[in-house]
């Protein structure tokens, strides 16, 4: 048997005021996007913006739907918007954040399952993609790369594709 050690670093920040201006202006443009969301069932309002290399900011929010499976996420929304708009450009940062008017979301809120492996897939097509995560209010939450909430993705090379 062989084992061995998966480690992630995270960088935590109390306040909004300890980030630089581009990282406040794309947690804002989320939360904007998160007010726009259409969440009826959840009440979980999610946001997404996505920072370009050529400093355009692209966002997204949750979409639900009453048949559960056809509804999508905020991270998914903005980054195939991003595609979709400015395909040769490649994503620097994307930061997700939540609200509800149900619960109160003081905690960084994590991509799902589903969002890492589609962030992962960008990640392998732009170079690292730093993650802001956050909930309404409290901590946020840097992450230098997808690889450090996703390490043992499903890769084109799983598929034989180079």
């Amino acid at each position: 048997m062989k084992q061995f050690e998966i480690k992630s670093t995270i960088k935590e920040y109390t306040s909004l005021s300890e980030l630089s201006a581009d990282d406040q202006e794309l947690i804002a443009k989320a939360h904007l996007a998160a007010n726009d969301a259409y969440a009826p069932y959840s009440k979980f309002y999610v946001g997404a913006a996505i920072r370009l290399e050529n400093d355009e900011i692209c966002v997204g929010n949750n979409q639900e739907n009453a048949a559960y499976p056809s509804g999508i996420c905020a991270e998914r929304v903005a980054v195939f918007s991003a595609s979709a708009t400015h395909p040769n450009m490649k994503v620097k940062k994307i930061a997700v954040v939540a609200h509800s008017n149900e619960i109160k979301i003081d905690k960084p809120i994590s991509p799902c399952g589903a969002c890492r492996q589609v962030l992962a897939e960008y990640e392998s097509k732009s170079g690292n993609i730093i993650l802001l995560l956050m909930g309404e209010t409290g901590n946020i939450y840097e992450i230098s790369s997808v690889k450090d909430i996703l390490p043992l993705m499903f890769t084109a090379g799983d598929l034989g594709v180079k």
